[in-house]
């Protein structure tokens, strides 16, 4: 498919992700040299991971919580609060902790809020990000841009309405880890030649079942989101994604068509994702890529994407190094899979390719409030998972299908969670 509307598609998305100089009275000016103070909204581990690389490494303070549980909110509030005490800030006021099913609504609309990180499960990111974006707050928001096409589409056109207003950022971090940034720069300079085939893979262990407080079905599934597709995704949107993801932005484009399997072997005894994916995308110039992405197993495995050239091969694992052999031999100085020796210690070698990787991209969006260089990354993120839902529509169709067949699909899960429920 080289249709007009996937290539206009790609230059709206590169025109939308470039960075927006703003006019020095819009600019975030008088509050440069003070705390971003930031609200997050779901509580569990991944935000609590990511809002601490913002505090950690930023001017960012969080102010303001919200979760749909109030088990969440209290487990949170000590690590947040020793969060702000250990980088100069103060304990988060419990009038600022919102709790139930509008506690987003009363996040986003607290004027003492710069930012906003959306870390709930994946389903409400439409809502969540457009909600914050109308209440006139930065928002950093997790990946998948949303778990159907409807909602990606969504997540557009939110993206339209922040620009020039607001920085939104997509939670897809190794495009900020530098072992990749520069691969990804050979790579697009000819050290590999053309890009003939990609092969991708995500090879991850279970996701363990979480224990609800309460018997609500309603709460189990939201604790369990990661086993309901409606809810996150699947597995390929959660974890095969990241490589979708670096494809896309390697090879600046998004696939043209795919063609996939997959299933449930190997399931736990609840929810309706699949155990594995296996996908072949067509991207333009008669580029192939492959992914494969499981989710089970005894441990957890490795994590790669393989650029085979004319000239050349590169890779990059999370943990097993990240080079270039051929022509143009590089390597990024990242061990690959070996335990470090005391000297290799002492020199600060890195283990993980992914080192700088969440440091980098929350300074990158803390720092676009501060100078006015806004960012808008919502357009790129919704490509990269509307890519993912791509590979999985093809695996649980059985058939071969094409971006503008899955992009018109009008896909779009119903949802009937009683919310309320939770409200105190």
């Amino acid at each position: 498919m080289k249709s007009i509307n996937r290539r206009k598609f790609l230059a709206n998305t590169a025109a939308i992700s470039a960075f927006t100089i703003l006019k020095p009275t819009t600019v975030f000016g008088s509050k440069a040299n003070s705390a971003i103070r930031l609200g997050i909204i779901g509580c569990g581990g991944r935000g609590t991971a990511v809002i601490s690389n913002m505090v950690k490494h930023t001017s960012g303070q969080i102010i303001a919580m919200a979760d749909l549980f109030d088990y969440q909110l209290e487990k949170a509030k000590p690590k947040f609060d020793q969060l702000n005490k250990e980088n100069g800030g103060v304990s988060i006021d419990k009038s600022k902790m919102y709790q139930g099913s509008q506690a987003y609504q009363k996040l986003v609309n607290d004027s003492d809020v710069d930012a906003v990180l959306v870390s709930a499960p994946a389903y409400t990111h439409p809502t969540f990000l457009d909600a914050a974006v109308e209440a006139g707050k930065h928002v950093y928001c997790e990946k998948p841009a949303a778990p159907d096409v409807e909602g990606c589409k969504k997540v557009i056109q939110t993206g339209k309405k922040a620009m020039g207003k607001v920085s939104v950022a997509i939670g897809f971090q190794i495009r900020h880890a530098s072992p990749y940034v520069e691969m990804a720069k050979r790579i697009r300079k000819g050290d590999i030649g053309e890009v003939v085939n990609v092969q991708l893979y995500y090879i991850s262990s279970p996701v363990k079942k979480v224990q609800p407080v309460g018997n609500s079905y309603e709460e189990f599934m939201i604790r369990n989101h990661f086993h309901f597709r409606e809810l996150s995704g699947g597995i390929l949107l959660d974890q095969g994604i990241h490589m979708i993801d670096v494809c896309n932005w390697v090879m600046n484009e998004v696939p043209e068509d795919a063609i996939g399997n997959g299933n449930r072997k190997g399931e736990p005894d609840f929810g309706d994702t699949f155990t594995n994916y296996q996908s072949i995308y067509a991207y333009p110039d008669a580029m192939n890529a492959s992914i494969h992405s499981t989710q089970f197993g005894a441990k957890f495995g490795d994590v790669c994407a393989r650029f085979i050239g004319t000239k050349g091969i590169a890779e990059a694992h999370y943990s097993r190094g990240v080079y270039i052999e051929g022509e143009n031999p590089w390597d990024s100085g990242v061990l690959r899979g070996q335990e470090p020796t005391p000297e290799q210690k002492a020199a600060g070698v890195f283990t993980s390719s992914l080192h700088d990787a969440n440091s980098n991209k929350v300074k990158a969006f803390i720092n676009s409030i501060e100078t006015g260089e806004l960012i808008n990354e919502a357009e790129s993120g919704a490509n990269s998972t509307l890519s993912a839902i791509l590979g999985r529509m093809s695996a649980t169709s059985q058939k071969k299908t094409a971006w503008n067949e899955m992009y018109y699909s009008n896909q779009k899960y119903s949802l009937n969670l009683n919310l309320t429920q939770f409200d105190q």
